[in-house]
């Protein structure tokens, strides 16, 4: 049979079914910040669901999906309240420096936080990335190589 005769979904009919955003099997550790973000960011799908007119079936199977994510999220947190110390640890903010590929030294500064929170163009990244596994547990003035280059801890801050 040909496919011209085959009936197509009515009006967000295929978008029903939206297949539930997939969760990270690793720990769902965040910081306090970003235990507000998920809260803050259900608040707003919990808004836009209730405001949201229902004919519209693709929008309301989109929020329905993302609000079951981060409800999930939610009750899945487990806090990390800011530590400080002499050693890499989720949460601390970590400068280090590596050499780029004209052979110069790079300054880079970031946060090691939870999956949902990492967002590296705003200086933050995940604690399951690699080079958060590779620094967490080292100090000041260690070396670690992550992905083939070296970089350098220069400095822990909580």
């Amino acid at each position: 049979m040909s496919v011209a005769f085959v009936k197509e979904p009515e009006g967000g009919e295929a978008f029903e079914n939206l297949p539930d955003r997939p969760i990270s099997p690793h720990a769902n550790f965040v910081t306090p910040e970003g235990l507000a973000q998920i809260e803050a960011e259900v608040a707003r799908l919990e808004r836009e669901l209730s405001t949201l007119d229902h004919a519209d079936k693709a929008e309301d199977s989109r929020i329905g999906r993302d609000l079951r994510y981060w409800l999930a999220r939610k009750n899945t947190a487990q806090v990390v309240e800011p530590l400080s110390g002499d050693t890499v640890h989720f949460g601390s903010t970590v400068t280090i420096l590596r050499e780029d590929e004209s052979s110069k030294e790079t300054r880079q500064t970031f946060r090691i936080v939870g999956e949902d929170e990492a967002d590296p163009h705003k200086g933050t990244i995940s604690y399951v990335a690699p080079l958060a596994r590779a620094l967490t547990g080292k100090s000041v003035g260690d070396v670690v190589e992550v992905n083939g280059n070296e970089v350098e801890i220069v400095e822990i801050r909580a």
